[in-house]
């Protein structure tokens, strides 16, 4: 059975790889040109990589601070949900004022 489902498998990936290729073009990458689909726009990269954000670094703060941050952080739902999204240090700015240390 694991066979079968290996076979099926490898099967599978050798149809995936070789439906992207042209019929006109060898699957050698010193002959074939760059893929311009794995570079993307500044603009795009933005919206999936983040940017750094302003403030207080992380590394300013020691592991245990942060924790404390993120427990008085967690009480609050709208704060734990800004956090997942905006960091601890925003999120806790944003809801508590100035980090106190």
């Amino acid at each position: 059975m694991k066979s079968l489902t290996l076979l099926i498998f490898c099967c599978m990936i050798a149809a995936c790889l070789s439906a992207g290729l042209p019929d006109n073009k060898s699957a050698s990458p010193a002959e074939s040109p760059r893929d311009d689909g794995v570079f993307v726009k500044r603009d795009v990269a933005s919206t999936v990589v983040r940017p750094k954000r302003a403030g207080t670094a992380p590394a300013d703060l020691t592991v245990a601070q942060l924790e404390s941050l993120r427990e008085v952080c967690e009480a609050n739902l709208a704060c734990e949900h800004m956090m997942d999204v905006s960091g601890i240090i925003a999120a806790y700015t944003a809801y508590y004022g100035p980090i106190p240390y």
